[in-house]
């Protein structure tokens, strides 16, 4: 079985969490919604990672406001090669 390891998910832009669509223990594919910010223009940013693996720690919440040094969650990768489009 293969070892795993941590990915941290990183804020890709400035604003507030509008939706988080995992827990810990979760387990995500690749490219998986993780959750959406609402950007200070008004705009939305869906958030996901190309690894599949299981949540490790949710660290915001719905309403947190963010920035790009902000630490959104973390993903122990399984690190099984899927297929992708």
């Amino acid at each position: 079985m293969p070892c795993s390891t941590v990915e941290t998910v990183y804020s890709p832009c400035c604003g507030k969490v509008e939706k988080v669509f995992v827990n810990e223990e979760s387990y995500i594919y690749e490219w998986e919604k993780l959750l959406t910010i609402r950007t200070e223009d008004g705009g939305t940013e869906e958030v996901a990672i190309g690894v599949s693996g299981n949540i490790a720690s949710v660290e915001v919440e719905p309403g947190e406001e963010v920035n790009t040094n902000t630490v959104l969650c973390k993903v122990a990768d399984d690190l099984k090669i899927t297929g992708c489009e």
